[in-house]
Parts: C-alpha cells; structure tokens; sequence
C-alpha cells in the first residue's frame, strides 16, 4: 500500500506542478503579452501555440485533480472517512481538494470552452478573412476571470495541501 501511495502522489505532485505552471505562464506571460503583439504574431499563436498549451492545461488539471482525489479516498478508506476528515492532515486536504476541484471545474467547465471558440474564430478569421465574432470580447473576459479565479486560488490551496503534510498544528 506505501508504494502505491509513494506512485499517486508523485504523479498528483507532478501533475500539479505542471497545471500550476501552465497557469502562472498563461496569467503572468502570455495575457500580458497579447496586447502588445502585432495582430498577425497574435493570430499565429492562437492557432499554433495556444491549442498545444491549453491541451497540456486541461489534461494535467484532470490528472492533478483525478490522483489527488484517488490519493484521498485511499488514505481516508484505510484510516476510515470521518476518522481522517477529523485529523490535521484530513482537514487541510479536503480544504485544499475542495479548491482545486473548483479550479478543475474552472478548467473544464469555463476556460476551456472560452479558449475553444477563440480558437475557432481566429481560425476562421484568418483561413476565409471574415470578421472576428462580436462574441469573441465576452468569451475571451470569461476565460480571463476564471483564469485569474483560479490563480488567485492556487496559492491557498497550495498551503493546504503542504499544510497536511507539514503543518499539524494548524489545528490545534
């Protein structure tokens, strides 16, 4: 069972430390640097860049969030469920499980679906020189939001879920 446990969560931390970096690069690096980009490289790299990195965003937010949660409920059915919800390390994962379902649900639900249109209205653009779709603001602003919704997230349920592991006494 410890080597099983030692597999999940480095493929959880893994996982994480790729979304959480895909994350920062998008907030931090890449919304900040379309506006300043000629309207041609900006195209280019909704077309080319962007689907590839939003690819590896998705897919490592559902990794992150699908070890993190198989991680949890093998640890919580071994020691027991309300046992373990009633540890240290319990209540600081769930807090930190709970954020990052929310951010995973962000991803998919929100980001993602925003991102896909963009994507395709660019394309369209560009391919059949059609107007960009009045929409397209509106879509880009929800993606945004919930992007910086789950920037602004991660750092507390970073500290959450280092706190179980290193910081039992948060509760006393």
């Amino acid at each position: 069972m410890v080597e099983y446990l030692a597999v999940v969560r480095f493929f959880h931390i893994i996982s994480g430390i790729l979304w959480i970096g895909l994350l920062y690069y998008f907030n931090f690096v890449q919304v900040p640097s379309f506006p300043k980009m000629e309207a041609a490289a900006r195209s280019n790299a909704i077309m080319h860049l962007v689907p590839r990195a939003l690819a590896w965003f998705r897919y490592t937010a559902f990794t992150t969030w699908a070890f993190g949660l198989l991680y949890f409920l093998t640890v919580a059915l071994e020691v027991g469920m309300a046992d373990y919800l009633a540890s240290p390390a319990g209540k600081s994962i769930l807090i930190g499980g709970v954020l990052g379902t929310i951010m995973f649900l962000n991803v998919w639900g929100i980001i993602w679906p925003n991102q896909k249109k963009i994507i395709a209205a660019t394309t369209e653009t560009v391919t059949n020189q059609t107007p960009a779709p009045a929409e397209q603001p509106k879509w880009a602003r929800r993606a945004l939001l919930a992007s910086r919704t789950n920037t602004m997230l991660s750092i507390p349920m970073l500290f959450f879920m280092i706190a179980s592991a290193h910081m039992g006494s948060l509760w006393g």
